[in-house]
């Protein structure tokens, strides 16, 4: 009764997705400030010792559903189990990770709460100060994943999916998967070069690719580069990409729309390359170079391979 529950997710590999480990880490903080515990509602297959990383993120208690109908994530299992849980445990507030599986489950119950509007301009509260629980889904990357002080009451409460769920909810069959490896992942890069529109083609970019290998680090990119067919989406930094926190975040071409800078804020230093010397990215820039990004670009490389 009025405690924070997490929705966390299993990956394929059967562990427990970044996104749910950064909201049990922010859920603990939001617990101890209200004075409640955190509760972790996981539904899998094989689930054994996985309560072990929830405790060390700040979970109190896990809600287990180990069952091999579980193996491959499906709505409205999901769907069931939680809002059982969440009807019988009446929770103060419940966050899940704003992933496909997330805002499957989210949406279905009509529980968001808070959500980006007006193309990320602005936030939109919902507000409902008679209904329980308060939700939210947020995007991996927001939070930061951080190890917690392990509670003294630590606990796994085992729940038989056959007291949640009936036939109709596995209505459809899965006949085969195909998973396609992730060839690209920028969000634990701790360098990353990222360009705008202003690097002017995918030719240009190349030199991006060159800088980021003589750094040792990655590629990342803005949507109007992306939707310029510059760099492929995977590499997106923004509202509707990925959240990045590196420690040098180096900004070629990028006037620093609100979704990008949503993004990449949190960058322990962030260099600004643009021929604008008033665009919105340079507020938030540590160094600010003014000049085409494809000439300082290019002098950086020659630079580099010279020392």
């Amino acid at each position: 009764m009025n405690n924070i529950f997490v929705y966390c997710e299993v990956k394929d590999d059967g562990s427990i997705a970044d996104v749910s480990l950064e909201l049990c880490s922010k859920a603990r903080h939001l617990a101890d400030t209200l004075g409640v515990d955190v509760n972790a509602i996981v539904i899998g297959s094989d689930l054994n010792g996985l309560e072990e990383s929830l405790y060390n993120h700040g979970v109190n208690m896990v809600f287990r559903v180990d069952d091999k109908r579980f193996a491959v994530y499906q709505t409205l299992p999901h769907f069931a189990v939680v809002t059982k849980i969440l009807e019988s445990e009446k929770p103060y507030a419940v966050l899940f990770g704003a992933t496909n599986n997330g805002r499957d489950i989210d949406e279905e119950g009509n529980l968001m709460q808070i959500r980006p509007a007006f193309g990320g301009n602005i936030i939109a509260t919902i507000i409902s100060p008679d209904v329980r629980p308060q939700m939210a889904t947020v995007r991996e990357g927001v939070m930061k994943k951080e190890m917690c002080a392990r509670q003294s009451n630590c606990s796994v409460v085992d729940i038989n999916a056959d007291d949640y769920v009936s036939e109709s909810d596995f209505v459809v069959e899965i006949i085969e998967r195909h998973l396609e490896e992730r060839n690209i992942d920028i969000k634990g890069a701790s360098i990353i070069v990222s360009g705008g529109y202003g690097m002017k083609s995918k030719e240009n970019f190349q030199l991006l690719h060159e800088l980021a290998g003589l750094l040792g680090g990655e590629v990342g990119a803005t949507r109007a580069a992306v939707d310029a067919g510059f760099a492929e989406s995977a590499r997106q930094v923004g509202q509707t990409g990925v959240t990045v926190r590196p420690k040098v975040y180096i900004a070629c071409g990028i006037s620093g729309a609100v979704q990008h800078r949503a993004g990449m804020e949190q960058s322990a230093l962030i260099i600004s390359i643009n021929t604008d010397a008033n665009a919105p990215i340079n507020s938030i820039a540590d160094y600010v170079i003014v000049g085409d990004a494809v000439d300082v670009v290019g002098k950086m490389i020659k630079y580099l391979k010279n020392k």
